[in-house]
């Protein structure tokens, strides 16, 4: 994880990029800004900092060789020339605004700012952030006139939502770099521009990686495989996708020859799960891991996509934390309808 105890805030610039589809300008700052007041120094850092709290890393890529990623090459060439820092956010600038061709991109200030002392996973680095601030709030402002006070009101950015982020440190080049980014405002696919368009960045093959991987696997394989088309009980499938979460939230490390013993068990379904893995990685054309160390913000992730309600036509939602045993299912041939008994301890 990163540390930012000891985090300097060494050059700044700022330039303001618009929406080019709608042939709003690219206005650029003649030069960087000087901060001189700590105060404000502390506030840009909380800013740009606070939102960065996932353990989740990507690496710069690009289909003809790293070289070719455009804000790679330009934050390679800052970490080994460090003058070049202003000519450098006039770059990575116009590159966003080339980017910003579609029409519900929002215009707005564009930061680039130069960190030392940063530590990551135990080392010591410099990085480069890059920012956006896209969303602008109102603020209330009271003020003193003569003997009354008066109201009024100002447009500003509101400090504790940093829209846009990314940084970058300067280390593991040789893989495109370590970075993290921040995208508070992609709700749409219009906005998969600031990580796929402007930065093109592929999540780093580490512990994160792998068991955002494997829930992702479980999940497609509770989906497509052990579901209502092969006749198994919904209550079956909110079980295995409950058993399947709380073994990554339990164990630390991964293993899946122990997964498949205490979460799927039943051999045929084993059976089912390896030739669904088999699917899946020729599918996604990627190697699914079967060991390795569990990375808890990952799951936490993951986990609010592992459904675990029951439906019951329109008249109940049944939430399954527990497990299976304490649910049967039967049919009520007088009523001619299916029911759910539940067995409990207290009611609260």
């Amino acid at each position: 994880m990163f540390n930012f105890d000891d985090i300097n805030l060494d050059q700044i610039v700022v330039h303001n990029v618009g929406n080019k589809h709608h042939e709003e300008t690219l206005k650029l700052s003649k030069q960087g800004i000087q901060l001189e007041d700590d105060d404000v120094r502390d506030i840009l850092l909380k800013y740009f900092l606070s939102a960065f709290n996932k353990e989740e890393f990507y690496n710069f890529q690009h289909e003809s060789g790293l070289s070719m990623n455009e804000v790679y090459s330009f934050a390679t060439e800052f970490f080994e020339e460090n003058e070049s820092f202003y000519d450098q956010s006039v770059n990575i600038a116009m590159h966003l605004y080339d980017k910003s061709n579609h029409p519900n991109i929002k215009g707005g200030e564009f930061y680039l700012v130069a960190f030392s002392g940063c530590i990551v996973d135990g080392e010591v680095c410099d990085a480069l952030g890059i920012f956006k601030s896209e969303n602008k709030d109102t603020f209330l402002k009271v003020y003193q006139n003569q003997e009354n006070f008066e109201l009024g009101c100002e447009s500003g950015i509101n400090i504790k939502k940093l829209d846009k982020g990314c940084l970058i440190f300067n280390t593991e080049k040789e893989n495109g770099y370590k970075v993290c980014i921040v995208d508070k405002t992609n709700k749409n696919g219009e906005a998969i521009y600031w990580k796929e368009d402007f930065l093109n960045l592929k999540l780093r093959e580490d512990d994160f990686y792998h068991t955002q991987n494997y829930l992702e696997m479980c999940k497609g394989f509770i989906g497509e495989v052990y579901n209502d088309e092969n006749e198994v009980a919904k209550a079956d499938q909110i079980d295995l996708m409950n058993k399947s979460i709380n073994f990554f939230k339990d164990k630390k490390e991964f293993n899946e020859e122990l997964f498949k013993k205490e979460v799927i068990e039943q051999p045929e379904v084993v059976n089912a799960f390896d030739e669904y893995k088999n699917y899946y990685q020729s599918e996604h054309d990627h190697d699914i891991n079967a060991d390795f160390s569990i990375n808890k913000d990952a799951v936490k992730g993951e986990q609010r996509f592992f459904k675990q309600v029951l439906k019951l036509d329109k008249n109940f939602h049944v939430y399954i934390h527990g497990q299976r045993k304490f649910l049967e299912k039967g049919f009520d041939a007088a009523r001619d309808m299916s029911f759910y008994k539940l067995f409990f301890r207290e009611e609260n």
